[in-house]
């Protein structure tokens, strides 16, 4: 069976982010089951999963009442469209809710299938509310260097990796982007109060070589995710919202992957006490049990566009599934579980001590740089510890780190940059947490087997 499946994959299924042909030469790894922060292939290989699938398996697997909840409304009512003015209470209800845990006047929501819509949801509208406010020529748009904010036509030109850019014409000419604060390898130096005010200075000066009646928004993680976790100082985030609002721009959070007690708090943003104009979320939204993401508005967003649109036309964006009812009934009990069934609370008790595993690794010859804010993480490798070197290409460390992963029972994002990513669930235990890096010190040791890795971190 097992066989047959991989055959079938390469034959039929088109995946993600991968090179198509390498991965017809290399074969899926098909998981088949899972429980709390473990899964199992069709091997009946055991891992611990490090990384929440993609960031998203927040709560852990094999929750039941949130297997239950969806049965349940599948029988009732599988599907309720939010067109023509109907709705369904499940969709209501998580709005609601959401609403009552966003930051600040996010009152507002609009639901999406996952956060690359959730984007594109928040370009369109960000276009709208300058079009119909008198603005028109306020259409450029501004993000972070290794920022990441989803692979659609329109996101991925907002997102700021090459592969996603290569060849797909992107990004366009009104998207920009400016440094990443990235503390390790900023040229200013790792001091938080020289990183922010080179970061607000980058933006200021973006802003005026645009023209600052063209420019609309600014796109910004709390804590930078596909761009190989870059965690930025405290006070930065908070400082960039607060230039964004003396230029007149909209400020727009992208709690895609930071959302839902990733970093700690419910969201990223609470970190600094930020409320943006606008945020999406997605991935904890459900724990990925269901597909789903959202946008959030402020009341004074929202307002403007339903005041200052014809009343008589309808405004048009939307989708198919948005307000799935199924879904929305997944982010109900996912959120139930972070908030009444103490996830949220245990994933802040068990990050300190995650933080220091990670952190015990900078013994190790290959480990430059240890970000973490709360159970998101990396640990950046280099050859020469006091000159930062990045390793050489020939190295392929990242196909090394896929290969031991697997090897040592642990998944974590083998970054093409020379850098490991960590999300673990909320729900680990602190054994979880230790067995993660012990695992992972083993990946970094068997790295030193490797002759060619060897001789050149010697």
């Amino acid at each position: 069976m097992s066989d047959e499946i991989v055959a079938l994959d390469k034959r039929h299924l088109i995946h993600p982010v991968v090179s198509w042909r390498g991965h017809e030469e290399r074969g899926v790894r098909v998981l088949t089951s899972g429980q709390g922060a473990y899964v199992t292939d069709a091997d009946g290989v055991t891992l611990i999963d490090a990384f929440s699938g993609l960031w998203c398996v927040n709560a852990g697997y094999g929750q039941q009442t949130i297997v239950d909840a969806v049965q349940r409304q599948l029988t009732q009512m599988p599907y309720a469209t939010s067109y023509f003015h109907y709705g369904n209470e499940p969709a209501i209800r998580l709005a609601t809710r959401l609403a009552e845990l966003a930051p600040g006047n996010l009152n507002r929501v609009f639901f999406t299938l996952g956060g690359s819509d959730a984007i594109d949801s928040a370009i369109r509208m960000i276009r709208y509310y300058y079009n119909v406010t008198g603005r028109p020529q306020k259409k450029h748009m501004i993000a972070l260097q290794c920022g990441f904010h989803g692979s659609s036509s329109l996101g991925s030109g907002l997102t700021a990796l090459k592969n996603f850019h290569d060849d797909f014409d992107s990004p366009t000419p009104w998207q920009h982007h400016i440094a990443s604060p990235y503390p390790y390898r900023n040229p200013v130096g790792q001091n938080p109060e020289n990183i922010i005010t080179a970061s607000v200075q980058a933006l200021k000066d973006k802003v005026a070589e645009i023209g600052q009646d063209n420019v609309a928004a600014l796109f910004a993680e709390p804590a930078q995710g596909s761009g190989g976790v870059l965690v930025p100082p405290d006070g930065w985030f908070k400082a960039m919202r607060h230039a964004a609002r003396e230029l007149d721009i909209l400020f727009v959070a992208d709690e895609v992957i930071t959302g839902f007690g990733r970093t700690g708090p419910m969201f990223g943003s609470e970190h600094d006490g930020v409320v943006p104009d606008l945020m999406t979320i997605a991935k904890g939204l459900t724990s990925a049990y269901q597909p789903m993401g959202a946008l959030l508005m402020s009341d004074d967003v929202y307002a403007t566009i339903a005041d200052s649109s014809p009343q008589a036309r309808a405004i048009g964006h939307g989708f198919t599934y948005s307000g799935h009812p199924a879904s929305a009934v997944a982010g109900l009990e996912a959120i139930r579980l972070y908030t009444e069934g103490g996830l949220l609370e245990n994933g802040q008790k068990i990050a300190p001590r995650f933080a220091a595993g990670l952190r015990s690794l900078y013994d190790h010859p290959l480990v430059g740089d240890v970000r973490v804010r709360g159970l998101l993480a990396a640990v950046e490798l280099v050859t020469d510890k006091d000159r930062k070197t990045k390793p050489g290409a020939d190295l392929n460390i990242s196909h090394h780190l896929a290969r031991l992963s697997y090897e040592k029972r642990v998944i974590f994002r083998a970054f093409s940059d020379d850098i490991a990513g960590f999300a673990p669930p909320l729900c680990c235990s602190e054994g979880d947490i230790d067995t993660i890096i012990e695992r992972f010190r083993e990946v970094l040791d068997d790295l030193l087997l490797v002759n060619e890795i060897r001789k050149a971190a010697a």
